[in-house]
């Protein structure tokens, strides 16, 4: 890849940090944009919670054997999924996809999108088929502190088999979506996990009564999940007139160059879940429960990365390949800054205050049924520890799209096993004195390791250059934050009242708390000159 300057004059703010000049109408549309994946995306996590709440109830964490059982056989095919199909096949097809779009015609990108679709479902069919197949494999690899409790380890392998067949349907959802992103359809593809939650909560409600283990109906409910999300985004497709009929043809130029690109794509993007599977493994040789704690604990802090990070990363991916194709490295590089700010803007309070709110918020969210008091305090510290990396994981997300969008995959794999070695160093160093604790807080750690280098890439290389005025934003940064912590801190009671109110009293005064929190913030960076709804209706930072 060839390097490529950005002049900061390209993309100046002004003092206050809004975009100055031609900038304005992208910054809009990417806000725009954001907002439409972020608001599909918080209804899907909102839905997520209430899942997690059914599941919470119907099995608890660490009473029995179902619950780890379940979340084993769930994260295989949805680590599989996050790894081949919304990690390394879309990084790779959507630059594709957007170059193809826009120096070929119309009929050249739809015979492009028949191909890859074939292709990827043969591929897919056999890996499925081997998967269900090799599930008490799996378990064992993946789980292999289960081979000690027969019941569990037999729970998985059931569970798994179900499950499995969900990465097939997901990945060609994968596939559908990226087309639809690359037409900058974004809110469809944004929507559609919401539907693999109410086919859970369906699964739970409806399925699990009638069967002779309830847990089962977990699983049916994700392989119903797979399929409905599938058949969601079909008449969308045909209204674009994408609606291809799928052709394998792997000798295509562009299906090589998409699973040339794929390979090392798959530990470029995915490191950050390779680190949270290893966690998986180690905490299946701690006690009952581990599993479980980390799950919850994760589920939080995936709730602000994916409303707007994840949603960010997939606005500005489509944005960066065609700035690339075209030759815009200024448009580019303003691109990535835009997304830089509004992440930092955004991921920093986040932190902090899920790192203050960890165990009113786990008390609000899931102490029902048979998650306990017990199960409350373990998970906080797990949240805790992952909540100081939840930056680093959005960085993440921000600047790997810099990589894939120039069709760069080399690098982020020379980073990503970097970070995946420190993650599995620090996981040996942790584990024996903070326990699950220390799993947690070893992945968050190696988050910013890969974010670090990631970020010393791009600006070695010519390709992003910060525009003016970093570190005075910075600086309104740590005050609003400071102010933030300070009304947190001395807002929150103690977890032993939380635990001993009532759900409406704990919902209410969480809410408040979130909503002074925020107020809080907010104020604070007005007060230091960067004022929020200026920044909204300009679109930028």
């Amino acid at each position: 890849m060839r390097p490529v300057a950005a002049p900061a004059a390209a993309h100046a703010h002004s003092a206050n940090g809004i975009p100055a000049g031609k900038d304005l109408s992208l910054s809009r549309r990417l806000l725009k944009s954001t907002v439409t994946v972020g608001l599909m995306t918080m209804l899907s996590r909102v839905l997520g919670y209430v899942r997690d709440v059914v599941v919470a109830v119907l099995v608890g964490a660490g009473a029995g054997p179902g619950a780890d059982a379940f979340f084993v056989a769930f994260k295989i095919p949805n680590f599989l999924r996050r790894l081949f199909a919304e990690g390394a096949f879309s990084q790779a097809f959507v630059p594709v996809i957007s170059e193809y779009r826009k120096q070929r015609d119309p009929p050249d990108v739809r015979a492009l999108a028949s191909y890859v679709s074939g292709t990827l479902f043969v591929v897919l069919l056999v890996v499925t088929i081997i998967g269900v197949l090799a599930a008490p494999v799996l378990i064992a690899i993946f789980a292999p502190g289960f081979l000690d409790e027969p019941t569990k380890y037999d729970m998985a392998v059931g569970m798994l088999r179900i499950t499995f067949p969900y990465l097939l349907f997901v990945s060609l959802t994968a596939f559908a979506g990226g087309v639809l992103n690359t037409y900058e359809r974004f809110g469809v593809p944004a929507f559609t996990p919401v539907l693999l939650n109410l086919s859970i909560i369906g699964g739970a409600i409806l399925i699990a009564p009638q069967l002779e283990e309830p847990v089962f109906g977990l699983a049916w409910g994700v392989f119903i999940g797979g399929v409905v999300q599938l058949l969601f985004q079909v008449p969308f497709l045909l209204r674009l007139r994408m609606l291809v009929w799928p052709r394998p043809r792997p000798s295509d130029e562009g299906v090589r160059r998409i699973l040339k690109l794929m390979l090392p794509a798959i530990f470029g993007v995915s490191v950050a879940q390779i680190n949270l599977l290893l966690d998986t493994l180690l905490a299946s040789f701690l006690v009952t429960g581990s599993i479980s704690w980390l799950y919850y604990s994760d589920r939080i802090v995936e709730f602000p990365l994916g409303v707007f990070a994840i949603a960010i990363a997939t606005v500005i991916l489509p944005t960066l390949s065609r700035k690339h194709a075209g030759e815009e490295p200024e448009a580019f590089s303003a691109t990535l800054d835009w997304a830089l700010r509004w992440v930092i803007l955004i991921g920093t309070p986040a932190m902090v205050g899920i790192a203050l709110l960890a165990g009113p918020s786990l008390t609000t969210l899931f102490r029902y049924g048979a998650f306990t008091s017990s199960d409350v305090r373990m998970a906080e510290l797990s949240l805790v520890a992952y909540s100081l990396g939840l930056l680093g994981f959005m960085l993440i997300k921000i600047l790997a799209p810099g990589y894939f969008s120039r069709q760069d995959m080399r690098t982020p794999v020379r980073i990503g096993v970097i970070a995946m070695l420190c993650n599995m160093a620090m996981n040996l160093m942790l584990i024996f004195t903070l326990a699950h604790a220390g799993l947690a807080l070893a992945t968050s750690l190696a988050a910013f390791i890969n974010a670090g280098l990631l970020y010393r890439g791009l600006r070695r290389d010519g390709v992003y250059t910060p525009s003016a005025g970093w570190g005075l934003f910075a600086l309104r940064i740590v005050l609003a934050n400071l102010v933030m912590a300070t009304v947190l801190w001395y807002g929150t009671a103690d977890l032993n009242e939380w635990l001993a109110w009532s759900v409406a009293e704990r919902v209410w005064r969480l809410t408040v708390l979130v909503f002074a929190g925020a107020g809080a913030y907010f104020a604070a960076l007005t007060a230091t000159g960067l004022p929020v709804w200026r920044l909204v209706r300009a679109g930028g930072v």
